[in-house]
This record gives structure tokens, sequence and C-alpha cells, in this order.
């Protein structure tokens, strides 16, 4: 990536339009026109936004501003500390966060339109903050795939830095939301990669946080067996920081505890490396440029490990070649039920509820498969396959649990062992479910990373950092320990400051 492609992501943060906002520099309702105008100019081109509440928006910010007017310039900016994200528009994930306004499809024509009675309460969060949704981004149906190809939208979902090529998913159209500059930031979930991998595919920050840190409530304790949960993409760190800020932490009634916050703020911790990226503490990282097993992957995948190992180390960080005790298969198979149980669950709940049968036409071929799948699966079959992933989590603690000169603080690798897959590499159209997922042409091939910082409920983060020949963005992850998204953010931050990525797509410019 050329230095004359790298922008200062302060001039694109959300944090920051919210302070303008604030000021008086601009107006809420001015922000939301400009998102309104920058979708339907380019979500044609993209088809990332979908569901989209325009009026609701621009009525929205227009009572803000009212709210506004009446405070004096001091009173103004005192709401920042509670508020950054004043007067923001942003958009939420089209799948299971409740949001009154913002109907869902869930990523299916069989779902359709399901509108919310209630907000969720990492969406009462967000609206406290300040930030205003006006719309949702397009998800793969069910959040089941890699990619964002749902017939429930039309045309899939490009990636904003080369047509013809997926924007990854199932967030892919919060990551191409954000890489085509519709939105500075953008909702996403994550159950076996969606966050990240859309992250890396389009060239943003995606974390996915520990589990329990993120509330779930009302209408859910928790996503896919404990697999799944819920964040911001954002474009700079400070954002990732701030929006971890104003919503995380338990909910009423959460079958986890959340994970132990910082002492100050997540945006603190980022602040002191923002002052000195060079004085942040040393860190003992693990690093593969392989996969688990010790295969071979793309060369220019591989290539941008090894030189983020480099740029670590150079910044004093101790970098171990060293992969986690496990392998890609051995962590998707337990994983793989649970999915696929949650999926027949929520198609059951929702068909029964409407008193009707399933038309065969309303799923995607892998869907149907994967429901079929989970009616196989046994009881004891499923608490087997929790009791695997529990002895994995216990076996990835001990590698990433830092005791003197043995474990290691965090573990980098790719997010994904090829660049950005060409749309239909990975469509929903095998309905062989464990083949979609395993087989010799499966998503195992494609993202035998993501899916363990799932399984362990640990947090993890893809950083763009590279750009493959075809002119594709490529991430790296790190992973830490439970609670460790100060590190995460840490490390992070170093990257955008001393080797800042590229924040604006081709397809945006």
């Amino acid at each position: 990536m050329s230095t004359a492609e790298r922008h200062d992501s302060s001039s694109l943060d959300a944090t920051a339009l919210g302070a303008d906002i604030a000021q008086g520099v601009t107006t809420a309702l001015a922000a939301m026109q400009q998102a309104v105008d920058r979708v339907a100019a380019r979500n044609p081109k993209i088809n990332a936004a979908c569901g989209m509440q325009t009026e609701t928006g621009l009525q929205l910010a227009q009572a803000l501003d009212d709210e506004l007017a009446a405070l004096t310039p001091e009173a103004r900016l005192a709401q920042l500390n509670a508020r950054p994200f004043l007067g923001v528009p942003t958009l939420l994930k089209d799948l299971g966060t409740a949001a009154l306004g913002l109907p869902s499809a869930m990523g299916s024509v069989l779902y359709g339109h399901v509108e919310w009675t209630v907000d969720a309460e990492i969406v009462k969060r967000y609206r406290r903050a300040g930030l205003i949704p006006f719309g949702r981004t397009t998800s793969a149906e069910l959040g089941l795939s890699p990619t964002t190809e749902s017939p429930a939208y039309g045309p899939p979902t490009q990636n904003p830095w080369k047509a013809g090529h997926s924007a990854g998913g199932s967030s892919g159209g919060a990551g191409a939301a954000l890489a085509s500059g519709m939105v500075r930031i953008a909702h996403g979930s994550d159950g076996g990669g969606s966050i990240r991998i859309p992250a890396s595919c389009c060239g943003v920050l995606g974390l996915k946080p520990s589990r329990g840190l993120m509330p779930l409530g009302p209408l859910k304790g928790e996503g896919w067996g404990g697999l799944a949960t819920e964040h911001m993409m954002t474009l700079s760190v400070r954002d990732c920081a701030a929006s971890l800020d104003i919503s995380a932490g338990a909910d009423v009634g959460a079958p986890y505890a959340a994970p132990a916050l910082p002492k100050d703020s997540y945006r603190a911790v980022v602040a002191r490396v923002a002052a000195d990226p060079h004085a942040a503490a040393r860190r003992r990282i693990a690093f593969i440029n392989t996969t688990y097993e010790g295969a071979a992957i793309h060369p220019e995948v591989a290539a941008t490990v090894d030189e983020a190992a480099r740029f670590f180390a150079a910044l004093g960080h101790e970098l171990v070649p060293a992969a986690p005790p496990v392998g890609s298969e051995e962590v998707l198979s337990p994983m793989l039920p649970l999915i696929a149980s949650a999926a027949a669950n929520a198609i059951d709940s929702f068909v029964a509820a409407r008193g009707r049968r399933l038309a065969a036409d309303e799923l995607q071929p892998t869907t149907l498969g994967a429901r079929e799948y989970a009616r196989a699966i046994s009881g004891a079959q499923y608490v087997a396959c929790v009791d695997t992933c529990h002895e994995i989590t216990r076996r990835i603690g001990r590698f990433l649990h830092r005791d003197g000169a043995q474990g290691h603080d965090l573990f980098l690798c790719p997010v994904l062992a090829l660049p950005p897959a060409a749309i239909g590499r990975y469509a929903m159209d095998n309905a062989d479910y464990l083949a979609y997922r395993l087989g010799k042409k499966g998503v195992i091939g494609y993202s035998p990373f993501a899916p363990l910082a799932n399984l362990t409920g640990m947090p993890a983060i893809s950083i763009p950092f590279g750009m493959s020949s075809d002119g594709l963005p490529i991430g790296i992850q790190v992973m830490g320990p439970l609670g460790s998204e100060a590190l995460l953010l840490e490390l992070a931050a170093q990257v955008e400051i001393l080797r800042p990525w590229a924040l604006v797509a081709p397809m945006a410019r």
C-alpha cells in the first residue's frame, strides 16, 4: 500500500463527526442527509445497504438538532463524554438485532419483513450514545456464510475495492458500507468470523469482543450456543474503542458476567498509544504464516503476516513462531452442530409461529441442508460438542496464559487463508451442509483461522495490513485471552499510527 493511498483516519472518525455536531461545525441533519445521499449514490453498485428508513433518520436528526439548539455551547460539549457519537448516522446488520422502526429480513427470503416491538439492549446503548440508525446492511442468510450473496437482496454485495469479489460475510454489508464511505461506523455480528472476515476483505477494522462483554438481551441470552456476539465495525481504532466504551457490559439477566473493563476507558487506552506509540508495553506474541497444521496458505497472505511480525518485532514485542495446539477441522467440527441447531430452531420457530409450512424456495440450499443436518443431532451429541468446545478452550487458555517465560500474551495469524474470494465461490448453493463447510472445496480452506475465537469466547481483531496483487485488502488477526480487548486495541493503534491503512476504496472515489 503506497503512502499516497494512506489517509488520516481522524478525518473520517465517527467520533470526530460527533464532536463537530456538538461544537456546531455541522448539524445532525446535515450529517444524516450526506449519509442518505452517499447511500443513494453508491449502493446501486455495491448493494450493501437495505431496509432504508430515510425519513425516520432525517426526523431523528432534526429532533437532535432541536434538542442541541436549546443548550449552551458548554452544555453541548459536556454531552460528548456520554454521547461520543452525537448525531452520527449508522446502519445495523440485517440479522437478529432488534430495533424499533428498522425491520429485518434476516438475510432470507423466508423472513422477508420482521417488525420489532423492542430495541435490543445494545441498540438502546447505541441510541443513548447519540448514534442514529437509519437502515440495515446486507447479511448472509441467517449469518451462515463467509460471503454476502443472499437472494433476499437481489445481486450479491460487491467488494468496494474490486467488483466481482466478495465483501465477506456474514456482515459483508457492514464492511462494504464502511469501505465505500456510505457511513463512518456500522454494526456487525460474529459467530464464526462474521465481523473479522468482511473487515479483512474490505480493509476496515473489525473486533470480535469477548464472550459476555456485549449485551444480547432482552430477546436472547446468547447466540449460537455462546459462539456469537456483536460490535461496531469502524474505520479507526478510536471509534472501535469508543463504541466499546458505550456498549460493553452485561445487561440485566445476562447468563454470563462481563469480563472486567479497563480502569479508565478503552478510549484512554488508545489515547495513550496515540501519545507515544513506542511506549506501549511489550508483548509476547505467537504467530503463524501457515494453517494450524503447518500447511501452506496463499503466498501474499503469508507474506502479509510475516511483514506484520517484523513490524511488531521492530516495536520491541517478542515474536515467537508457534501454532496453537489445535487443528482447523478440530475447531469447526464441534461448532457446526451448534450453529446448525440454532439455525434450524430459528427457522422452525418462525414457521410454526405463523402456522404454515416452509416452502423449499424460501431458503438457500445450504441453509436447508443445515436444517436437515441439525434434525439428526441428538441431545447427547449436542452436549458432547459443547464439552469438546470447553476442552479446546482450556487448551487455548493455557497457550494464551503468560507465566514468566512460558505461554504467550497474544496470537497473530491471518484472518483468511486467501485474498477475498470471487463472488460465487462460496455461494450457499451446496445442499450438503458439512461438505459446504468441511469439504475439499469448502469454507474451511478459506477461513480456517477465525472460528477459534468464537469457540473459545476470546476476543480477536482484524487489522488492515496488506494488499493483494489484485488490489484487494488483506487483514491480519490478533487474538488474546478473555477480556484482553485493551491489548488488542493497543496493537491496532500502533499499526494505525505507524503504518496507517487506506480508507477510501476505488468504487467510492
